[in-house]
């Protein structure tokens, strides 16, 4: 057997044997990144700023009235003229698919390390959707192209608490591949994990450029997985997304686990954490959950096991009768939940980027390892 075919079979291996879940796919986990990378050379910067105009693409300058802003915009025009002359050489699709086949040989090496559930895949979909659910559609701000989670103080938002581990294992491929931007590096490992673990293919297409500490996004802008239905309108809303696509992105919840050192919650919300299916909106709808009782903030856990756990914004989704219908809909056909997640999510991840910064008209589908 191939080392592929021996990864995939991992990675396909169900969680826990208490009980498994209807649809088993591939596994994996999630987790939680926050530190400023290490600096670089030059060179690498402003390879890594001008990854789109590498591949001739024009650059959004950032305008403002604030002099740290002019000059923001001044370094990222010359970053993209520096960067055409450093790193000689246009991307192509084949490029950025090495980058996605990396991602999915690093996800794996969590198993050795012992991290989790024995994938990074949780933690880099956490990243790539963090860094992109800053979006403000009245302002234009926030989104996915400037990584700015790369920057205090926005880096130690509560929200972000934890992601300074996915940052940094992204970091390593960075070094791998310093033409690559943040941005394109972030949510390509967020594509990468969903298709890897067994979800959904995601359209993707590069051309975020990386930005500065004028672009930081004030807190607040992410979910707070205390509150509830009101709030969850209110943060998606912001974003653009309506009910039924609040309900598809909410499952994503699908993977990983909440740890008591970085949000304060504990847990995981499946009994497959590292596997891609609708069985978070079964759960939400077929086991009865009760208020935990114990000394962390507020959360529910399920009356049988005890293992699993729902945030209110969880519970909220079965509370609400328009956010409710979804859920249902979602719990009976795993198909249509892939196809409409997988519309939001891409939508998600291109939040903030100029359409005029993309390298292509048309979205992109990675091929997952298991198509090589």
């Amino acid at each position: 057997m191939s080392f592929a075919a021996v990864r995939a079979s991992i990675r396909r291996a169900p969680f826990s044997a208490a009980r498994a879940p209807r649809v088993i796919r591939n596994n994996a986990f999630r987790k939680y990144s926050t530190d400023v990378p290490p600096k670089q050379s030059n060179t690498a910067l402003f390879a890594g700023l001008g990854a789109a105009a590498v591949g001739g693409i024009a650059f959004l300058v950032y305008t403002s009235s604030s002099d740290s802003a002019k000059e923001a915009g001044t370094a990222l025009k010359s970053g993209a003229q520096a960067a055409r002359v450093a790193a000689n050489f246009v991307p192509t699709k084949e490029d950025y698919q090495k980058v996605y086949n990396r991602i999915a040989e690093v996800m794996d090496e969590a198993m050795d390390k012992g991290y989790d559930d024995g994938s990074y895949g949780p933690v880099l979909l956490r990243l790539a959707w963090h860094a992109s659910g800053t979006y403000d559609k009245e302002t234009g701000t926030g989104g996915s192209n400037y990584a700015t989670m790369r920057f205090e103080p926005e880096s130690l938002h509560g929200a972000n608490a934890g992601l300074h581990v996915a940052r940094e294992i992204m970091e390593g491929i960075h070094n791998e591949f310093p033409w690559i931007s943040y941005g394109d590096l972030w949510t390509l490992g967020g594509v990468c994990a969903i298709q890897e673990l067994g979800g959904p293919k995601v359209p993707w297409r590069p051309g975020r450029i990386d930005g500065f500490m004028a672009h930081v996004t004030p807190d607040g802008r992410l979910p707070d997985g205390a509150l509830g239905y009101d709030h969850l309108r209110q943060v998606f809303y912001r974003m653009g997304y309506n009910d039924q696509e609040i309900v598809a992105l909410s499952g994503a919840h699908a993977l990983g686990r909440c740890h008591t050192d970085r949000s304060g919650f504990e847990g995981p919300w499946t009994f497959s954490p590292v596997s891609v299916s609708n069985e978070y909106f079964r759960l939400l709808l077929e086991e009865k959950w009760v208020w935990r009782k114990w000394n962390g903030p507020k959360q529910l856990q399920d009356k049988g096991s005890k293992t699993l756990m729902m945030l209110p914004t969880d519970y909220a989704l079965v509370q609400d009768k328009s956010f409710k219908k979804w859920v249902q809909a979602y719990a009976k056909d795993q198909d249509l939940w892939f196809k409409d997640f997988s519309n939001c999510l891409s939508r998600l991840f291109e939040l903030g980027v100029p359409i005029s910064q993309f390298v292509s008209s048309d979205q992109w589908v990675m091929k997952s390892t298991d198509e090589k």
